[in-house]
């Protein structure tokens, strides 16, 4: 997969509410009422990323659950980060 350009990222980030980009990564943290809620999101998170073979790092604390996102084997940011950033949002919303 072709990595992003500037200006690409640039577009993709507005349409990822909640997304912030840090040098090659985009990341967020999503706030639960509990732990089990947080659970329950990260397991949904998983059977997204499977199905997509693109897999976040994943950090959790107690209610909040930080997904980061890039693609290795690309050097940087692709479409593929951008669109499951989306489906992930929507899962935490």
């Amino acid at each position: 997969m072709k990595k992003l350009t500037a200006p690409q990222i640039k577009s993709a980030l507005k349409r990822a509410t909640g997304w912030k980009k840090t040098g090659k990564v985009i990341s967020r943290t999503f706030v639960f009422k509990d732990f089990p809620a947080a659970i329950k999101f990260v397991n949904a998170v998983a059977k997204i990323a499977e199905a997509a073979w693109h897999h976040p790092d994943i950090d959790i604390r107690w209610n909040k659950v930080t997904l980061t996102l890039t693609t290795h084997d690309s050097g940087g940011l692709t479409r593929k980060d951008f669109a499951l950033a989306q489906k992930f949002s929507r899962l935490g919303c």
